[in-house]
């Protein structure tokens, strides 16, 4: 984990942002964001207003689909899949570090 990581999850805890503070912060066109949601890729983003809100775990989600598309040339749908692995992984280690 980067320190990076830590200070934007303990910011961010029980903040919002929107899809272009997700955008910026991760440096992508907000239509790349856009895209993904529609195709079913971000399940925890919420549309409050027509507004895009998203959690410090939707922004860490989108940072790694991003990282993974850009690095390894994948599509989204296997950047989501891989996504989902790490965070089932993420959740596993803290689990184990509760006992």
């Amino acid at each position: 984990m980067r320190d990076d990581d830590i200070l934007i999850g303990s910011l961010l805890e029980d903040s919002w942002l929107t899809l272009e503070q997700v955008a910026a912060a991760c440096a992508v066109e907000a239509e790349w964001l856009r895209r993904h949601i529609e195709e079913g890729l971000f399940p925890h983003a919420e549309s409050v207003s027509g507004v895009w809100r998203f959690s410090a775990a939707g922004l860490a989600r989108a940072r790694r689909m991003r990282q993974l598309e850009r690095d390894f040339d994948a599509v989204p749908e296997l950047a989501a899949l891989v996504a989902d692995l790490l965070e089932e992984m993420d959740a596993m280690r803290a689990r184990l570090g509760r006992y």
